[in-house]
């Protein structure tokens, strides 16, 4: 665990929050503005200019993606230290939004459905408090403005342009939030220590046979009795080969063959997402799969193209950082705010790949609207998801006390 000698002290965490609600409603316009015009991927030139314009007049050394729409902003501290980096994802869903809010999405099929608006609106703001206090940093801050989060590697590509370094030495830690529109209750903080989201990656599959017509299936290879036999054997395979507390889950998502009732197909193909929280598992899951699927496929006499599409890896905490995250919070926003995460989320992030070059922690922010029940609210990537703005000033002071507490810690 933290020593209180590595936290920054209660007045100083009580400046921090009262400095960030003295904010909250420039934040709150800002998180609005960005939900109105939400852009999909790695290239999102108006939200960039928007974080920019956001940024103007602070002390910040700002440089742009090459390769994305992205912004790293550096704050350099009064006093000599290391760096330490805390990222907020951009890039929203292709989702039509339905949630009926004054300022909802005006862009046709996207929407800030995952809450982005909200991350990027608090990192605004921790800048903002940490550029208020420069003086008092014993080292630098860089903040990471993140394009492409949604399935797009946006991550891994910053970290390809430098972002880790932005600040001359490798960042020491690196910290995030992600709000929810459901299950946390409204401003409670989670985290826990170990995997907290799992790793992402798809399962592709096409069994190839032979057409015919549907009354002779014997004068045929028929693929769709065989490919709804491995989807089936992939759920047994996740209950007979991984441990119940290690686990994995496997859900296919697609199902294609076939363009008539009496007509046999040639091919039948499936694609399903595999969910694992350990490097063990996640290994594992690839080798089982793909050999359930070949061996149906062999017993039916069929040949079978199967291939793994990886993903995103396990969003992991570093135990000492998700500690001192704990105790930060709890020192901030006082021991009720604060919830240990039972067991990981079966969602995935690409934060997990930051944490994969350097000690991370990353943490869940409830956003449920006040008077709504948390447990049967709409959740995130929902059309009809909505997010607090009141919270922004708790995303705020966290972000930036976990950034002043670390860089104390040297």
């Amino acid at each position: 665990m933290s020593t209180p000698d590595e936290l920054p002290d209660t007045d100083r965490l009580t400046g921090l929050a009262d400095a960030a609600a003295r904010i909250r409603p420039d934040l709150a316009d800002l998180r609005r503005e960005l939900h109105r015009d939400p852009e999909i991927g790695l290239d999102l030139p108006r939200t960039q200019a928007r974080i920019l314009a956001a940024l103007d007049g602070l002390p910040l050394e700002t440089a742009l993606g090459k390769g994305l729409s992205s912004v790293t902003a550096v704050l350099r501290g009064g006093r000599p230290g290391p760096a330490v980096l805390l990222r907020a994802d951009m890039d929203a869903l292709p989702v039509q939004e339905t949630s009926g809010l004054p300022f909802a999405s005006q862009v046709p099929g996207a929407m800030h459905a995952c809450g982005h608006d909200l991350h990027m609106a608090a990192l605004v703001g921790a800048a903002r408090l940490l550029a208020e206090r420069r003086e008092e940093l014993p080292g630098d801050v860089v903040l990471m403005f993140q394009p492409g989060e949604e399935g797009c590697g946006g991550a891994e590509r910053m970290i390809d342009e430098g972002v880790l370094d932005a600040a001359g030495d490798r960042v020491v830690a690196a910290y995030a939030l992600h709000v929810g529109a459901a299950l946390l209750p409204n401003g409670m903080v989670a985290t826990r220590p170990g995997p907290a989201m799992a790793a992402c990656d798809t399962l592709h599959v096409t069994l190839r046979g032979r057409g015919g017509h549907g009354s002779s299936p014997y004068a045929a290879l028929d693929p769709v009795p065989a490919a709804c036999e491995a989807v089936l054997a992939l759920q047994t395979m996740v209950t007979r080969r991984f441990d119940a507390f290690d686990p994995v889950v496997v859900t296919v998502g697609t199902f294609h063959a076939g363009t008539a009732s009496n007509v046999i197909p040639d091919d039948a193909e499936f694609a399903a997402t595999i969910r694992s929280f350990s490097p063990q598992a996640r290994a594992l899951v690839h080798e089982e799969a793909l050999r359930v699927v070949r061996g149906v496929a062999a017993a039916h006499g069929l040949d079978a193209d199967a291939r793994i599409e990886t993903g995103y890896p396990v969003t992991a905490n570093d135990p000492q950082e998700a500690a001192f995250a704990a105790d930060t919070t709890r020192r901030l926003l006082g021991e009720h705010r604060y919830i240990e995460m039972p067991h990981p989320i079966a969602g995935s992030e690409d934060f997990g790949v930051i944490g994969e070059h350097v000690p991370s922690a990353y943490l869940m922010l409830g956003a449920c609207p006040p008077g709504r029940d948390p447990f049967a609210a709409a959740y995130n990537h929902s059309p009809e998801a909505e997010f607090d703005d009141g919270v922004l000033d708790t995303g705020a002071a966290l972000l930036a006390a976990l950034a002043l507490g670390r860089l104390q810690r040297g």
